[in-house]
């Protein structure tokens, strides 16, 4: 069994869609960022770094893993799935991942904060981020038109690039004129495992995308924490 410490993000989505897949039993532990219950002893315990997601192996001594992506490449490895066991293969899948840790995350998470959440609207800021963050999605949309998933099979790479990509309206970037991305898009969307994995738990960005009074509330909640320190999206 395994304790899954995370909340309604990108990041924390990664962790609840892969253990859905890989059929693993675990334990949803939700994490209220507003109250910043990450920052307290007992989860510092578990991520010195205080922040989601994390989880806890209780079938190996409690050991626990935190960052995203080190944890899809524990559960990967601890399964044998999704992710190649030649040497090419892995290194296909870990390139990609390393994509979204490095580039689409950052550069999304960015355009976020000053797209949606900074009490000042500062221009050069917002087209910087969505700018690199189109840029990102013409890469993906590149590697998927010869490719149905970024690394061969579907795998952990395409789990993590596409918890960040499909809130991509979130963030201000569009993929009109990326046919490719789109239809990987609303491939991984149709997952069971996917749609399974996006309620552990729901997010209240998806249910305010649609609504802009909605949308703006929830961009004062997350705004309101930036100032006081309390969280990253």
């Amino acid at each position: 069994m395994i304790d899954l410490y995370s909340a309604a993000t990108p990041n924390g989505h990664k962790i609840s869609i892969a253990l859905e897949e890989m059929g693993l039993p675990y334990t949803l532990h939700p994490i209220d960022l507003k109250r910043n219950e990450q920052k307290e002893p007992w989860f510092l315990a578990i991520n010195p770094n205080g922040r989601i997601p994390a989880i806890v192996d209780r079938a190996e001594d409690n050991f626990a893993v935190f960052e995203s992506g080190a944890i899809l490449l524990y559960l990967a490895e601890k399964t044998g799935q999704f992710m190649p066991r030649d040497v090419k293969g892995r290194s296909c899948v870990v390139q990609w991942l390393m994509f979204q840790m490095g580039g689409i995350g950052p550069m999304m998470g960015q355009a976020n904060v000053f797209y949606r959440y900074f009490p000042e609207k500062i221009q050069p800021a917002i087209d910087r981020y969505q700018g690199e963050g189109r840029r990102l999605f013409t890469v993906l949309d590149g590697r998927l038109r010869d490719h149905e998933y970024l690394a061969g099979d579907y795998s952990i790479a395409d789990i993590a690039n596409w918890a960040w990509v499909r809130t991509h309206g979130w963030s201000g970037v569009s993929v009109e004129g990326l046919p490719h991305l789109q239809r990987w898009i609303e491939a991984i969307r149709q997952r069971p495992a996917v749609q399974r994995g996006l309620l552990m738990p729901p997010s209240e960005r998806d249910l305010a995308a649609d609504d802009q009074a909605n949308a703006e509330k929830f961009a004062a909640e997350v705004r309101n924490m930036l100032e006081t320190g309390q969280s990253r999206h």
